[in-house]
């Protein structure tokens, strides 16, 4: 390989969308991420050595194995009738004793490359670290001792390689120590073509972070169990020499030296013993870097630019531009934190999360867990896992949305392993059809609720939630209604759709009043205060509950016609006679005593009412049942109950921060959205943009992309609305290749709040129906628009059109003169 060359110059694609900084990491919420979907990498910029923190997607503690409790479902009538006797707290201790079971495992960090580069005793001067989100490229650049020092870094999708390389612009200025560390068992050793391995091994177990069993070791190593890994680095110089160290290797007096990287793990499968049915990871390493080793720099440069950047070009979003882009990102920061307003930031920010969906979940690879593909710590926040009671489910809210349908599909490849684990859980514990999951997963598709200690308490809240499936499913759907594809719906979507209703069909029991209702239920990780006076967090039929099931029957119900052919129609029919009927027999939704939308079936006060969770505003977002426009009443009710949560200090996690963005959208308040994307990024957003719950969770930072899309353009209640919460802060900005339910690729134009110019782009034909703020007069490229026609709208201030469009075609919208 050559090409990494001598000379340094400025960066010539200095964009608008980088995040640079005047000074190395110092710690890790400081670190630049990149990743290609399974590797990932926290870069540190150091000037006298370079720390790199290593991820790979499928490195976990454990191995597969059953986590049924198989005692949970003779305990679930009992249950059942001390909630509906009142006795909450007597449910509580049978469902923790006797329903739960044994925690997820966790994810795990996989090592650091240590790069010395000496400079002991030097002044450092001209120092700039950037992550250009344009290009995915990391560059570092500094004087040192008369000499100017550059690196540059980026994780190539196309050659499953990390890619670093070192260059002066003086002959023989560049002078290296390498080696490789991990908190993991692991050996290291030097192999010919100078080419540096690490060997190691996870923990067969990984207790939670948030859980201390006395007398039991939190990490447990088993022999014959666990993932074993591998990680190795293909050093390449020009000129100098290479020389073995004591953990390494060194180069002195090169012109330029490229280092190439890949791990893998055993990972074989979620049903797959790691240890005995593994893969040989040294080898996918080995293979891996001679394949990539073949390529010039400027070859592996170009493949891994044509990979990424068509993904994220296909979204621009202007804000208007700021005299503050000159400034590093951690300055501009702290300028927001001291009242200032960024509104270039707000769109660096929205960028930021498709880099790192782009980074961290491409086809094949694992999905994006709780802090991504990024993790330093043996025992990470809350197991870096899959947390599907709204984290796992946010980290995808704005993959079709904002242009990035591929990088969806490893979510949607999980929920659908999840289902032949989630059937087992369904009959086991509760003897239903169909398949279910609780509140946490992992890469061995855990379904069973968690928690099961003994001496942890007050487990209840968050561990009895059956409904993971439910909302889950609604990804599978999303999938269909952006893109169309009926051979997709038909052949793996929808068979986990229905699993996921003959489930929760099963699931449901009489409630009184002919009502059906689930019992045992919990609005997740929230309380109530019981008529007894007391805290209690099981009960009947929560709201979110109830906004869930009526979701995925009346998913059902639409997509059934469209996938079943002559021989399933009479048995279809029966299943959708079913579903309707369960619908009619569902509680409707409740307007409480304080103008609020209840969270439970009954009226009771909050434990906590500035909770972080808004589960009962589900059908508001990411559902659709609730808009201002078809149920008026509802959404006041919503809005009302948003108001009493922030009231009492809710919105304090970086995440919940984020819903709070798209649930103001759907009510059409651009003010009261601008003001969380404001809040979110003075009050939890770490140096390096990561989202802070805190401590670091990534869902946040995609939470917000969507937020911010979902300002701009909605399409989930039959029809397109542009701008319908665009804030006074955005009075006048443009946004190009938003994607739309129905199939539309939709670019507008603003100015002085007003849409000013809007595209649509139809994937597939159809009847489109689109709402304006502002009259618009309506041109094609294509046939003429001859059945375009405005209809009524519900306000004077709103502007309807309907038409019909052909797959292909484009209809221009432009403001009326």
């Amino acid at each position: 390989m050559t090409g990494a060359g001598r000379g340094v110059k400025e960066s010539s694609a200095r964009g608008q969308y980088s995040l640079w900084y005047r000074e190395p990491a110092a710690i890790w919420e400081e670190a630049l991420p990149v990743g290609n979907g399974s590797l990932g990498a926290m870069v540190y910029g150091g000037i006298r050595q370079e720390r790199i923190k290593l991820n790979e997607d499928t490195l976990w503690s454990g191995y597969p194995c059953d986590t049924n409790n198989y005692e949970a479902h003779a305990c679930l009538e009992q249950a059942r009738r001390l909630i509906h006797e009142m006795r909450h707290r007597e449910a509580e201790r049978l469902i923790e004793s006797n329903m739960l079971g044994p925690f997820t495992q966790s994810y795990m960090p996989l090592g650091d490359l240590l790069i010395d580069i000496g400079h002991e005793g030097e002044e450092v001067s001209s120092y700039r670290r950037e992550l250009n989100l344009e290009e995915a490229v990391i560059r570092v650049s500094y004087e040192s001792g008369g000499v100017a020092y550059s690196r540059e870094l980026f994780c190539s999708a196309p050659d499953g390689v990390m890619a670093l390389s070192f260059r002066t612009d003086r002959a023989g200025g560049v002078h290296l120590g390498l080696k490789l560390e991990s908190l993991l068992h692991h050996a290291a050793e030097r192999i010919d073509g100078g080419i540096l391995v690490m060997q190691g091994r996870c923990p067969s177990h990984v207790d939670p972070n948030y859980f201390q069993m006395e007398g039991r070791e939190p990490i447990q190593y088993e022999e014959g169990k666990g993932m074993t890994f591998a990680a190795s680095v293909k050093l390449i110089h020009e000129g100098g020499a290479l020389h073995a160290s004591e953990d390494g290797y060194l180069v002195e007096g090169a012109d330029s030296v490229i280092l190439l990287m890949h791990a893998a793990t055993s990972f074989n499968g979620s049903g797959q013993d790691p240890y005995t049915d593994g893969q040989d990871s040294l080898a996918k390493c080995l293979a891996k870097l001679d394949a990539a080793s073949q390529h010039s720099w400027e070859t592996l440069q170009e493949r891994h630019a044509q990979d990424y950047r068509p993904l994220f070009e296909r979204v621009e979003l202007d804000l208007g531009s700021s005299e503050r882009i000159d400034q590093p990102t951690d300055l501009r920061l702290m300028e927001l934190k001291a009242g200032g307003s960024d509104s270039h930031m707000e769109a660096l920010l929205f960028q930021y999360g498709r880099y790192l969906m782009i980074a961290g979940s491409r086809p094949g690879t694992q999905a994006l867990n709780l802090q991504g593909i990024w993790n330093a710590d043996m025992r990470p926040p809350w197991s870096s896992n899959y947390t599907l009671n709204i984290n796992a489910q946010m980290n995808y809210w704005p993959a079709e949305t904002c242009g990035l349908a591929e990088c969806h599909e490893p979510m949607l490849d999980m929920i659908g392993e999840l289902s032949e684990t989630g059937a087992r859980t369904a009959s086991i514990h509760y003897g239903c059809s169909g398949w279910t999951a609780h509140h946490n997963s992992d890469i061995w598709r855990l379904s069973s609720p968690v928690g099961r200690t003994g001496e942890m308490p007050d487990t209840v809240s968050w561990a009895m939630w059956p409904m993971g499936a439910a909302w889950l499913v609604r990804h599978l759907w999303e999938r269909y209604a952006f893109g169309g594809d009926g051979a997709y719906l038909r052949e793996k979507a929808y068979p986990s759709i229905k699993g996921a209703a003959l489930f929760l069909l099963d699931f449901l029991v009489e409630g009184g009043d002919g009502q059906q209702v689930t019992n045992p239920s919990t609005s997740p990780e929230n309380k109530f205060i019981a008529p007894n006076g007391s805290s209690a967090s099981v009960g009947s039929a929560s709201t979110m509950d109830i906004a869930l099931i009526r979701d995925v029957f009346r998913i059902c119900l639409e997509a059934g016609p469209l996938v079943a052919d002559d021989a399933e129609e009479e048995e279809e029919e029966a299943f959708r006679n079913r579903l309707q009927e369960a619908i009619d027999k569902l509680p409707p939704y409740r307007i409480g005593r304080h103008g609020q939308l209840q969270e439970w079936l009954n009226d009771y006060e909050e434990a906590e009412p500035g909770h972080r969770h808004m589960s009962h505003l589900y059908p508001l977002y990411p559902g659709n049942e609730i808009t201002p426009g078809l149920t008026p009443e509802l959404a006041e009710a919503c809005r009302r109950t948003l108001e009493r949560r922030i009231g009492h200090g809710g919105g304090h996690t970086g995440w919940s921060c984020a819903w709070l963005i798209n649930l103001w959208a759907r009510l059409e308040d651009g003010e009261q959205a601008h003001h969380f994307v404001e809040t979110l990024l003075k009050k939890s957003t770490y140096p390096n943009l990561f989202d802070a719950h805190p401590p670091f969770q990534i869902d946040g930072n995609f939470g917000y992309t969507a937020g911010v899309a979902e300002m701009l353009l909605h399409s989930h209640a039959g029809q397109l609305v542009l701008l319908p919460a665009l804030p006074k802060a955005w009075s006048s900005g443009s946004v190009r290749g938003l994607r739309a339910r129905g199939g539309y690729a939709v670019s507008m134009e603003w100015d002085e709040g007003k849409l000013k110019h809007a595209a649509l782009i139809a994937e597939r034909s159809g009847v489109c129906t689109v709402r304006t703020g502002t009259a618009v007069q309506l041109r094609s490229n294509g046939p003429a628009l001859t059945s375009a026609v405005r209809i009524e709208a519900s306000s004077e201030h709103e502007y309807v059109y309907q038409f019909y469009i052909r797959a292909g075609q484009t209809v221009d919208l432009t403001t009326e003169k």
